[in-house]
């Protein structure tokens, strides 16, 4: 009965103990689907955070894109705008324009033939009145010009055979001894150097990588130094040199400081090589004058104008048949001091005749008349006494000869320029050819500027851009080669190369 009693009790047991074991297995089974119910929620939210985060970043980019198609779009619509308001503009402007032409056309058609009947009835009347003096001189109009031509010829070779009578006599009269001793004395006094006449310069450089920065991306560094300086820049493989090329020292003198600048301080681009060579010019202007200064204190000429002050230091950098024109009038001046001294004559006057009398060939502007006219009116007009300027006049007997000065001028003059080895009549006839060259395009309107390059086988020709349009430039260089090849004698042929620019410029402040 007892083990009865025990095996009821541990059965009952073992039932308590499976049903205490199922009751706590379901309940943490619970609590593991409420934690796990839990952490699904969060994952949840999470995924839903991280969805519309990228939908918000999708969306922004979207948005970003539109606009930028957007605002593409508006340039694009703008410029298009643009483009029809300046074509409605030109179109206008031809139309005008067109009918402008027509009204001048007009006008000038009814002129001519106003002109034409004017020109008609002054031919009548013309030859009305010759017909009236024809009948009363009893002579027709060829008889009477053939009389007064051989009258004037007989008239003409009087004169001639009396002034050669005059001019022999007084001729022997001279003491041609004494002569030859002033002038030979004079010439053995003065002795300066030889002519050396160049037209390039070769500016050194310390290694040949420099010369891809003077040359710029695709040359514009080159071409704008160019058309600052009028001098052709040749950059070829000569080692650690760039060669200058030009008729004009002074051009070449910009051209060489100008490049020492850059190189130095190592800034090259078109606005920089503009400024610098503004710069380098204003410095040479104010050598001139300083040069001009140091001649007249070196000779001992005081009280020059300014200006005639400025034309003398000018000269140094021209050159007279490849004679140094500074040294020629240097020269000129102290032979001229001393024919006047042996002479007992004015020595002041005469050095100061001596060294103004080139002046006309360094003028600022360049007027049709002889250089020594032209001189003679720039000393008229600085207050030079009226022997001096009629020195510097007749010094090449284009007026004549008032005092004794003028006769020293011109021998000492032609002393100067005929001892061995001061001229070359090659290189001032090159020279002049492209001085010519330049200014005969320089006379036409609208233009600005005019550089002679390739020896003379160039023209470039600069025209304002609110001057002349492009079919205008077209034909400009036509006309210029025309005239050219009808004026003028050169070898080979001429290009003619007409540049119209126009620029924009603005300030950031």
């Amino acid at each position: 009965m007892t083990i009865l009693y025990c095996v009821i009790a541990f059965v009952v047991g073992c039932i308590l103990a499976l049903v205490i074991q199922n009751v706590f297995n379901k309940s943490r089974l619970k609590r593991q689907l409420q934690e796990a119910e839990l952490e699904a929620e969060v994952i949840k939210k999470n995924k839903l955070l991280e969805v519309k985060e990228q939908a918000l970043l999708m969306k922004s980019e979207f948005e970003k894109q539109a606009n930028s198609r957007n605002s593409k779009l508006q340039v694009a619509e703008n410029k298009q705008k643009q483009r029809e308001l300046a074509l409605n503009q030109r179109q206008e402007d031809l139309q005008r324009k067109k009918n402008e032409v027509d009204a001048v056309k007009q006008n000038l058609d009814v002129q001519l033939e106003v002109v034409e009947k004017k020109q008609q009835e002054l031919e009548k009347l013309h030859k009305q009145e010759i017909e009236r003096l024809e009948a009363l001189s009893g002579l027709s109009a060829e008889e009477v010009k053939d009389k007064l031509v051989e009258a004037l010829k007989d008239e003409a070779q009087t004169h001639a055979q009396s002034y050669v009578n005059e001019i022999m006599e007084e001729a022997k009269m001279t003491a041609n001894k004494e002569a030859k001793r002033i002038v030979i004395q004079t010439i053995q006094r003065v002795a300066t150097e030889t002519a050396i006449e160049n037209a390039i310069t070769v500016f050194h450089i310390d290694s040949d990588e420099v010369k891809g920065r003077i040359i710029g991306r695709e040359g514009r560094n080159i071409r704008a130094l160019e058309a600052a300086t009028g001098i052709e820049i040749v950059v070829d493989d000569t080692p650690e040199a760039i060669i200058l090329s030009g008729f004009d020292p002074v051009r070449r003198e910009v051209a060489r400081l100008a490049l020492h600048q850059l190189v130095a301080d190592g800034r090259i681009h078109p606005a920089r090589i503009e400024e610098v060579v503004a710069k380098v010019k204003k410095q040479i202007e104010e050598e001139i004058i300083e040069i001009g200064k140091r001649t007249a204190i070196d000779l001992g000429i005081h009280g020059l104008h300014p200006e005639l002050i400025r034309l003398v230091g000018k000269m140094k950098y021209r050159s007279s048949y490849g004679q140094n024109l500074l040294q020629h009038a240097r020269e000129t001046a102290n032979l001229c001091a001393i024919m006047a001294a042996e002479l007992g004559l004015n020595v002041k006057k005469a050095k100061r005749a001596g060294l103004l009398h080139d002046i006309g060939k360094v003028p600022d502007d360049e007027p049709e008349l002889p250089h020594a006219l032209l001189g003679m009116k720039l000393a008229e007009k600085y207050k030079e006494k009226p022997d001096v300027c009629n020195a510097i006049g007749a010094h090449h007997d284009e007026v004549e000869m008032t005092s004794l000065l003028a006769p020293i001028v011109q021998v000492c003059d032609a002393i100067s320029g005929a001892r061995p080895g001061a001229r070359r009549e090659i290189v001032e006839a090159y020279i002049k050819r492209l001085n010519d060259l330049e200014q005969l395009a320089l006379s036409y309107p609208g233009v600005l500027k005019t550089y002679a390059i390739q020896a003379g086988r160039e023209l470039r020709v600069i025209v304002g851009a609110d001057k002349i349009d492009d079919v205008e430039t077209e034909k400009l260089s036509a006309d210029i080669a025309k005239k050219i090849q009808d004026e003028m004698t050169y070898p080979g042929q001429v290009k003619i190369t007409v540049i119209r620019e126009t620029r924009a410029v603005s300030y950031a402040k």
